[in-house]
């Protein structure tokens, strides 16, 4: 410490306490014994400190050593890390708060050690209060937090709480983004099962998710999502075009044909590109909203989008944290769809779900019915003022259900009824709910929905006509866009790559040979 008094006032501290050790620990089994000590080494400090905080105190022989162990807390520290002292460089204010000292209460010297017991310290970790009773936390409440809900599954408003209103115009759109949605994700799947392209996953019984988050942020927001929100994509301009381009791998994909299927990525609609192990993306979410906060954006935020299998790797906890203590504007949306492949929730957690692992991490969080299009654009437009306004994280879990397999290489059947998945798709489907509201609001009709359900079908037909006729891109292009000058021993797999086309023009039909 810089302060001399201070300096020997912890040194005598720390012999004191060093030397009741011993009593302590003679009667671990006692508590309250315990307890009547630690009363007892606090009436002592005070003495003690205030003898040597006293004016007639000497402490000129005393030998002291300058630290800066304090000073990411502190402005009073005189060296500070240029690391630490830049503008751009955002500390957690509620760390900013706390002080390291602690906080020693007066009191008279008659007191009752067992008052003293009820009287709070400050912690690094914050101001607590102490207690005789020991008692553990439960590891669940014994009521699950309620699911927000507007819609009920005949598409009537459940709800006398005013609402967000939404018009006809953004209703409509949203409709038809769902069955855009819904239409692409069918022919795509049994092009794959004709073997057209390689691979495919559907957002079956997802849409309302898709969509009305999507619906709820602006375009300056930036997108991680994981592998099952493409109609978020979808609604920000990415055509059918483009989404039957990647599914292809051909020459028009923005990814040169690298990625496998459903990966999608478009710089120009702030949506990262997908990656397959899951959860990587929450950290780099996060990364990314820091960047937002320190680049002071006032108009937007982080989305990141994750399934409840997410919640059981490491990333999930480290981006969440990192979230937390950095206080940056990010939205968290969970799709607990019931199943991580073919892993169900019952054996993912045995917390009640994922909204209660927020406030752990001193995140606001809240649960809402996945299914319900509206509930879904008003808790995410809700969350992102929150999260721009307030410049902290938000968890939001979306309870759903997974109607489709999960992915082309999946038999869901295996580990899930038959009756169970008819039941989601044709009672609880989130498409049929959403059509039963606008038209008891008279914007929709049975007429203008078979015309939309045709114009989309054509859509994406020739979209996928198209795109497989279209020539993939050379075999050149697997070495570009790495370094600026191709290193010599990307040159030199590029000779062997040539030569084995060569030799076996019948295996690579789909390469050139302009390497």
């Amino acid at each position: 410490t810089r302060n001399p008094k201070k300096g020997e006032t912890c040194c005598a501290l720390f012999s004191l306490l060093e030397s009741s050790v011993f009593i302590v620990n003679c009667h671990p089994q006692h508590l309250l014994l315990r307890e009547k000590m630690a009363v007892w080494l606090r009436r002592s400090s005070r003495n003690i400190i205030k003898h040597l905080m006293s004016p007639n105190y000497c402490h000129n022989n005393i030998t002291t050593k300058t630290t800066t162990a304090v000073s990411l807390l502190s402005q009073e520290a005189d060296v500070v890390s240029p690391v630490f002292c830049v503008g751009r460089r955002f500390e957690s204010t509620k760390a900013a708060e706390i002080r390291i000292e602690p906080q020693f209460y007066s009191s008279e010297e008659d007191e009752d050690p067992d008052d003293l017991l009820n009287q709070g310290m400050d912690f690094p970790g914050g101001n607590v209060t102490f207690t005789s009773e020991m008692s553990f936390i439960g590891e669940h409440s014994d009521k699950r937090v309620p699911c927000y809900r507007l819609l009920n599954d005949n598409g009537e408003i459940v709800s006398d709480k005013i609402y967000q209103q939404v018009s006809q115009d953004l209703a409509t759109r949203m409709y038809h983004g769902m069955m855009t949605l819904q239409v692409m994700d069918t022919f795509l799947y049994e092009a794959q099962r004709q073997g057209r392209i390689s691979f495919y996953m559907t957002s079956h019984g997802e849409e309302a998710i898709n969509i009305g988050s999507a619906a709820a942020l602006s375009y300056n927001d930036i997108i991680f999502s994981q592998y099952r929100e493409p109609g978020v994509l979808l609604w920000r301009g990415f055509t059918l075009q483009e989404f039957a381009n990647q599914c292809f791998g051909n020459k028009a994909d923005t990814g040169k044909g690298r990625q496998m299927p459903i990966h999608y990525g478009s710089n120009k609609h702030n949506f990262f590109t997908i990656s397959s192990p899951i959860a990587t993306q929450l950290p780099q979410a996060v990364g990314a909203a820091y960047s937002v906060k320190m680049d002071n954006k006032k108009d937007s935020c982080v989305v990141a989008f994750m399934g409840d299998g997410c919640t059981s790797e490491g990333d999930f906890h480290a981006g969440m944290n990192f979230a937390a203590v950095m206080e940056v504007p990010i939205v968290f949306i969970c799709r607990n769809n019931g199943w991580a492949i073919s892993t169900p929730v019952s054996d993912q957690f045995r917390s009640d779900g994922v909204v209660v692992k927020g406030p752990a991490y001193g995140i606001q969080s809240i649960r809402v019915d996945g299914n319900d299009a509206l509930a879904v654009y008003q808790v995410v437009r809700a969350a992102r003022d929150i999260a721009i306004s307030e410049q902290k994280p938000i968890l939001v879990e979306a309870l759903t259900y997974r109607v489709g397999h999960h992915s082309t290489s999946d038999d869901s059947t295996k580990y899930r009824s038959s009756d169970e998945i008819k039941h989601w798709k044709m009672a609880k489907s989130p498409i049929s709910r959403f059509r039963k509201w606008i038209e008891k609001n008279s914007w929709w009709d049975e007429e203008r929905e078979s015309e939309v359900q045709s114009t989309i079908k054509q859509e994406v037909i020739q979209a996928i006509q198209v795109a497989e006729r279209m020539e993939k891109p050379p075999s050149s292009e697997l070495f570009t866009d790495v370094y600026d000058q191709p290193t010599n021993d990307l040159q030199e797999q590029q000779m062997s790559l040539r030569e084995t086309i060569k030799r076996h023009p019948k295996d690579y039909p789909s390469f050139t040979c302009s390497l």
